[in-house]
Formats: C-alpha cells, structure tokens, sequence
C-alpha cells in the first residue's frame, strides 16, 4: 500500500492533536513573517519565492510541500493522513494570520513575537508528530534520505546516515537558495536554529500518543481464572517433578 494506514485506536483524539499542531504551526511561522526579524530555514525559502515570483507566503509553503512529497516517491516513503493535511493546512492558516494580523513596528514586539513563534513551533511540532498520522513532507524527505532511501527496483543495500547531518544539510541548502532570492534571515533565524531542537526533543516524547495496552486474550484469561481459582495449589505435581 502507497500510504500508510492509520492507526485503530484513538483516531478522534489523533486527528485532534493533529490538526491542533498544524494550526499552531501555521500560527508560529506567522508570527516570525510579522516580526521580520528572521525566519526558520523552510520559510525563508517560501518567503523568497513569494518575493521573487509573486504569490503569498503560505501558496508557496503548499506548492513547495507538493514538490516535496513527489520526491518521497524514489525514497519509498508512504505518506500518511497528516501528510496531506500537512501540505494544505500550514500555509492556509499562514495566509489567514498574515492577511488580518497587522506587522508590528515596536522593536520590543518584534522580539516577543519571534520567542513565541518558536516556542509555539516546538509544541506544534511535538503535536503533529505525536498524533502518530505520518510525517510533514519535509520531514519525510530527511528521514527517507537518512536511512538511505533509493530509487525502486534499485539493487543494494540501504547505507543508513546521521539525521542530524542530513537535516543540517537539506536546511543550509534552502536558506541560502531562500536568501539568494530574497527571503529574511537575521535573528529570529538564529533563534529559531539554537532552540529548536531542544523544544522538538522535549515535546514530541512527550505529546506521543503511546499504544493502548492490549487486553488479555481469551486463553490468558482462561489461565489466569485456573491460577488464581481455590482448588489449585501451589503444591500440585508439575509435569517436571512427576
């Protein structure tokens, strides 16, 4: 099956927490467009196209989500239901923030803008990747090119790589192509960069939606009932003692 299944248990909960995470992550990227003081690797990216060719911030963070995912295809990465979500919901809710939501010009502002966008996109993130309904299309790609993802019906064996270096990786590439066409980098991206993984670290084991314990079989059951019964002692004969 091209995309994953979703999981059986809790699945009102999950998309709950789902769809809360990417409204809020659609909020935080906002809020660090408003502050223009920065912005993380991905948007400062999305914010260059929209500069360069036209088209708001949030179009461009579901057009190049799009792209994105196509390239999950040669890596044999399944999307799952928050895949697709993922790519809509984000930039719609950027283009409704930035469309009501005035930039502010008091400096002071400014800055608690950009603390509150990343803190809000460490909590988002932990939110959407908890609910267990598939990864963001960017985090596709750097899980798939991490564990050595390659093009189907390929021979070999997968050469497994750091996470961490190919997200560095994959992110220095986009900021500077965002830079090079116009996208802000400055504070908040460096904000963004120190504390980002250390929110992620905390919140995504923290908001995971843990399996359900399973309820005993009906065999275990029958067991456990002959175990704790009166009539059966701890002395009775085992086959080994017999």
């Amino acid at each position: 099956m091209f995309v994953a299944p979703i999981p059986a248990d809790r699945r009102p909960e999950r998309f709950l927490r789902l769809i809360a995470g990417l409204v809020l992550y659609g909020i935080s990227g906002s809020l660090l467009v408003l502050a223009g003081l920065g912005l993380d690797p991905w948007d400062v990216l999305h914010q260059g196209f929209s500069r360069t060719f036209g088209l708001q911030v949030g179009t461009w963070v579901i057009v190049v989500g799009f792209i994105v995912l196509l390239g999950w295809i040669p890596l044999r990465q399944r999307p799952g239901a928050g895949t697709a979500l993922n790519v809509i919901l984000i930039g719609l809710v950027m283009n409704v923030v930035l469309d009501v939501v005035p930039s502010p010009h008091y400096l002071p502002v400014r800055f608690g803008l950009v603390a509150i966008g990343v803190v809000l996109n460490g909590l988002a993130t932990g939110l959407y990747i908890g609910a267990g309904l598939g990864p963001g299309p960017r985090d596709g790609l750097m899980t798939g090119l991490a564990a050595g993802g390659r093009v189907a019906g390929s021979a070999g064996p997968r050469r497994f790589r750091s996470i961490r270096a190919v997200r560095t990786l994959i992110e220095v590439t986009v900021l500077l192509a965002g830079w090079l066409l116009g996208g802000t980098v400055g504070f908040g991206t460096v904000a963004y960069a120190a504390t980002i993984g250390l929110l992620v670290h905390w919140t995504v084991p923290y908001f995971a939606m843990k399996p359900l314990p399973n309820p005993l079989e009906p065999d275990e059951v029958a067991s456990e009932s002959v175990r704790s019964s009166p009539g059966t002692t701890s002395g009775a004969a085992s086959p080994r003692s017999a």
